[in-house]
């Protein structure tokens, strides 16, 4: 068999040069968060998110959580972040619940934050607005996700702090 053994990976393809500054991001990420809001219970979660990417000028996105304790499924989520040279982003983002997230923001590759803010959240009957803002300090992945709602003003919701594993 041609290019290695039978059940070998094959190589990764090349990083197209529009996701080279948020290539920090690519791989598997793990860890813990916390998450609560005005209307309902403050609750832990484990989170695992995965950043990847096929050669186009895209990155895909995953994300999924579980209770803590018992390792039940939580949330899920999955989308691409499409990176621009001008330094702007545009997500897209597809919930577990149904809710979708177009959003835009900016990068900055050099302090390794992604700052984003929602433009239309689809599909919500109460959730008017969502932001996202993702660092990496010291090899550690951090986020907070605010959220407004109809009877809310912009709020935290969750926060995280993951490594890469």
């Amino acid at each position: 068999m041609e290019g290695g053994s039978v059940g070998s990976a094959p190589a990764p393809p090349p990083l197209h040069p529009a996701i080279a500054p948020l290539s920090y991001l690519l791989g598997r990420w793990r860890g813990q968060g916390e998450g609560g809001f005005p209307t309902i219970n403050s609750f832990a979660y484990g989170e695992e998110l995965i950043f990847s990417h096929s050669g186009k000028p895209v990155i895909a996105y995953s994300q999924k959580t579980w209770k803590l304790a018992s390792g039940e499924p939580m949330h899920a989520e999955s989308g691409y972040w499409r990176p621009k040279p001008d330094g702007s982003i545009e997500v897209v983002i597809a919930q577990s619940t149904g809710l979708a997230e177009v959003q835009k923001g900016t990068y900055d590759a050099e302090n390794r934050i992604v700052t984003l803010q929602s433009e239309l959240v689809g599909n919500a009957s109460k959730v008017k607005e969502i932001t996202r803002v993702f660092k990496v300090v010291n090899g550690e992945l951090s986020y907070v996700v605010q959220m407004a709602t109809v009877i809310t003003s912009l709020q935290p919701h969750l926060k995280a702090l993951l490594k890469k594993v």
